[in-house]
């Protein structure tokens, strides 16, 4: 079981890598059919690219499965509010993705197979990953608090980028076109989403088999 989540971690984070390389590669190249037309410069597309909330969210499944390839039973105050915040954030993007961007999707080449790894493929890994090899128990109260520190520092961060520059990653969250009471209530609702996921994953976090304990992990 030990050997098995270890290869399923190192899966994730190669998907992962993998994913948001194929993608950056794309948005370095010019292009990328999503940032070309806000964006002229290389270090604006960078930016750009940075600040979206599925780069961002694998980027930190990478960071927080990382350690788990040699440490699968890895703890830490930090990393246990971090790991909870990829878990989260990543099931968000991948359900987003799928019941509202995905019919819309006309990507092509690798542009569609970095878009397939980073919405689909990292976060099917790493929910089914974390269902079946914890490490658990990992998660309390104020580790639920904490995983909301992340996701709702990008949504303040996004609305302010959006008011000063009149650039938003999503369009459910540019204001200027939505208004102020509709982008309001989507925060709220993506709020209340988030915070719904965490409570379950701290349910589920309690209620499932506990990691079997093992000497210097």
């Amino acid at each position: 079981m030990i050997r098995a989540g270890r290869g399923w971690a190192a899966a994730t984070v190669g998907a992962a890598v993998v994913g948001v390389l194929i993608q950056l590669a794309v948005v370095i190249s010019g292009t990328s059919s999503v940032l070309t037309e806000t964006a002229d410069s290389l270090g604006v597309r960078l930016w750009h690219f940075i600040s979206y909330f599925t780069i961002q969210t694998n980027l930190l499944v990478i960071v927080t499965v990382l350690p788990l390839i040699t440490r699968p039973r890895y703890d830490g105050r930090g990393w246990r509010a971090l790991r909870l915040s990829a878990l989260v954030m990543i099931a968000v993007t991948g359900l987003v993705h799928w019941f509202l961007l995905r019919p819309l999707s006309t990507l092509t080449g690798w542009e569609a197979v970095g878009d397939a790894l980073v919405h689909v493929v990292v976060p099917v890994l790493t929910v089914v990953g974390w269902l079946v090899f914890g490490p658990r128990p990992r998660i309390d109260a104020r580790t639920v608090a904490w995983s909301l520190a992340w996701p709702i520092a990008w949504l303040l961060y996004t609305l302010v980028v959006g008011a000063l520059t009149g650039w938003y990653p999503y369009p459910f969250l540019d204001v200027a076109e939505e208004g102020v009471g509709p982008v309001a209530l989507t925060c709220g609702a993506i709020t209340l989403l988030l915070t719904g996921l965490a409570s379950a994953c701290w349910r589920l976090d309690r209620v499932l088999r506990p990691s079997a304990p093992q000497s210097g992990s």
